[in-house]
């Protein structure tokens, strides 16, 4: 059986249209999907790193990642298990966001943002010496 085929073959047994029909491969399952879910949005800030890995109070570190400019990210925070510390941005591009470490405790944080109301946890780890 072809891509096309098995495109149209789950389009027929969804009762929807080829064109409206997104099929994955994925694990050995065969998923569908409308084309207007969306997966990922392209706009969404994403950090990658953070240089350097460790540091004390008040020194300045930087995010580097994709979509963080001031109109995605309006705030960063060191956050752990129970709270969310908000850092000072020194300085904010789309490709990286450099910040002053908040006054916390010593320990290992992860970096997150704030996009509007919410505040998103990255992969991201920092830890304060």
């Amino acid at each position: 059986m072809t891509t096309s085929s098995l495109r149209k073959d789950v389009a027929r047994r969804l009762g929807a249209r080829t064109h409206a029909t997104l099929a994955l491969w994925a694990i050995g399952v065969l998923f569908a999907l409308p084309s207007q879910t969306v997966l990922a949005q392209q706009d969404t800030p994403t950090f990658s790193s953070v240089d350097p890995l460790s540091g004390k109070v008040n020194d300045q570190i930087t995010v580097t990642g994709t979509n963080l400019g001031k109109s995605a990210v309006s705030a960063v925070f060191l956050s752990d298990n129970n709270n969310d510390y908000k850092a000072v941005i020194v300085d904010q591009s789309d490709t990286k966001i450099v910040l002053k470490v908040p006054q916390v405790k010593p320990g290992r944080y992860n970096v997150s943002y704030q996009k509007g109301n919410a505040i998103y946890i990255q992969p991201v780890r920092f830890t304060v010496e």
